[in-house]
């Protein structure tokens, strides 16, 4: 019994987030949770338009399947994501909508340490580099009356660096496929007040020099805000809102993990998931095509994975193709 115990405390102490640490034993996805909040469904004017977001996630706390703290086992868990983020929107529409592929090219920062009480075992890792590229060819967005709505395929392509065993990794090893939607409602006529959800499905590869296959993962992403003018002729505008997340592993993982030497089969390790709740505020400069934005989660309930806050902020830009017509004089 204590055997198992210390085993099964070695194994979610090798918990992964997001790809960015190397100790794998629970597979988790390739989302990020943070990506949207406030505006999910909205699209950006026609041209090209460049978003840089800045994540960074940090936890002391490491839970078990049944939501508790796993006792006997202290250390940190953090990383941070640069995002550099690349739209097009073509000024022809497609099927009622607008066409919006867009490429993420990320740079990841991360560290784990992990000691474990009672025993001379710790685990840590942590490597720094250019993460896995995420594309979206597919996507699609419309404006209708009272909704922006955006559905679209992405993959997600392994080029960050990736070697079995290694602790220096930043990249997660494997392809995914995304199928995602984005909707913003708008709750007023005068598109003051919304409502936001934004959702991901993941379907995995199997992990390079490996037979492990992670499982599918599903994550939503919501937000309910106000704008409020921070000028009388509206060319300045702040958002704020209440956004948050929640992401659950929705199939099992495949494969053989070998932890201490033990193979141990992946459909045995339990599902994870995470709860989070938090704030958002965005700046906008409407006529300048220009926003700037901050959040901040805080995770209140998780399964067979790390408990911990998530803060993100950064800014979008569009240069528009065509470029306006100026305003005639009356």
């Amino acid at each position: 019994m204590r055997f198992r115990i210390k085993l099964e405390m070695i194994v979610f102490a090798c918990m992964l987030l997001g790809g960015t640490s190397s100790a794998l034993a629970q597979q988790k996805g390739q989302w990020v949770p943070g990506q949207f909040g406030l505006n999910a469904g909205t699209i950006p004017d026609p041209g090209v338009t460049y978003a840089n977001l800045a994540l960074n996630y940090s936890s002391s706390q490491l839970n078990g399947p049944n939501g508790n703290s796993v006792p006997g086992i202290n250390g940190t868990y953090s990383f941070w994501v640069d995002e550099n983020i690349f739209y097009y929107v073509p000024k022809h529409k497609f099927f009622g909508g607008y066409f919006m592929p867009y490429i993420v090219l990320p740079y990841a920062n991360g560290e784990l340490v992990a000691n474990i009480t009672g025993t001379n075992l710790s685990t840590g890792g942590g490597g720094s580099g250019f993460a896995d590229m995420y594309v979206q060819p597919l996507n699609l967005g419309w404006h209708l009356k009272r909704a922006d709505v955006t559905v679209g395929y992405a993959f997600t392509a392994p080029t960050g660096r990736f070697t079995a065993g290694a602790s220096n990794n930043v990249g997660s090893g494997y392809w995914g496929n995304n199928i995602t939607s984005g909707t913003t409602f708008y709750i007023t006529k005068n598109k003051g007040t919304s409502a936001n959800l934004a959702t991901d499905w993941e379907i995995h590869g199997q992990k390079s020099g490996t037979n492990i296959t992670p499982g599918q993962a599903f994550t939503m992403e919501w937000g309910v805000g106000q704008i409020l003018p921070l000028k009388k002729d509206f060319s300045r505008l702040l958002q704020l809102g209440l956004v948050g997340y929640d992401q659950w592993q929705v199939s099992h993982s495949s494969g053989t993990l070998l932890v201490a030497g033990l193979p141990i089969p992946e459909s045995s390790i339990p599902f994870y998931s995470v709860h989070a709740i938090g704030v958002q505020s965005n700046f906008i400069l409407p006529a300048k095509d220009f926003a700037a934005f901050f959040k901040y989660y805080d995770e209140f309930h998780a399964l067979a994975r790390p408990q911990g806050r998530t803060i993100v902020f950064g800014f979008s830009w569009t240069l528009r193709i065509p470029k306006p017509e100026p305003a005639k004089p009356f």
